[in-house]
């Protein structure tokens, strides 16, 4: 297993097609160290566009993290009554797709578990993925 480390990404071991470290990330109020996967072949050099989008971010977290957070609950205002209404039980309903008020409210029921950091397409465009386990999603997630 090829191990390095990297000056953008810091420690990082080649496995499963990624190269694989840790990062820490401010989500819903609170610091996560979570994996950090950054899509390149074992014998290539990363691109000046992953270390600028992963440089990005990192330098504009708060504002980034911000945006995710409005469009997570969003998402989960619009459509949480109808998870709820696949679940027989309230009280279960209750604890996996509770009635929120707030976007801090969402600090229990999603936990960020994943930073990919994507290979640059032919349009050049910097791209990073944030991937998350939510309680609603019983199947995929929790």
């Amino acid at each position: 297993m090829t191990r390095i480390n990297d000056e953008s990404f810091g420690k990082l071991e080649h496995k499963n097609n990624f190269w694989r470290g840790k990062t820490t990330i401010k989500m819903f109020g609170v610091e996560k160290e979570i994996l950090l996967s950054v899509d390149a072949y074992e014998n290539t050099h990363f691109s000046h566009v992953q270390k600028e989008a992963f440089l990005n971010f990192i330098q504009d977290m708060e504002n980034i993290m911000n945006k995710a957070e409005k469009h997570i609950y969003d998402y989960y205002m619009e459509n949480y009554e109808e998870y709820r209404e696949r679940i027989a039980n309230k009280s279960e309903a209750d604890q996996v797709v509770p009635n929120i008020h707030s976007v801090l409210d969402l600090k229990k029921l999603v936990e960020p578990t994943e930073l990919i950091v994507r290979r640059v397409r032919k349009n050049g465009k910097r791209r990073l993925g944030l991937l998350c386990d939510v309680s609603w999603d019983i199947e995929n997630g929790r």
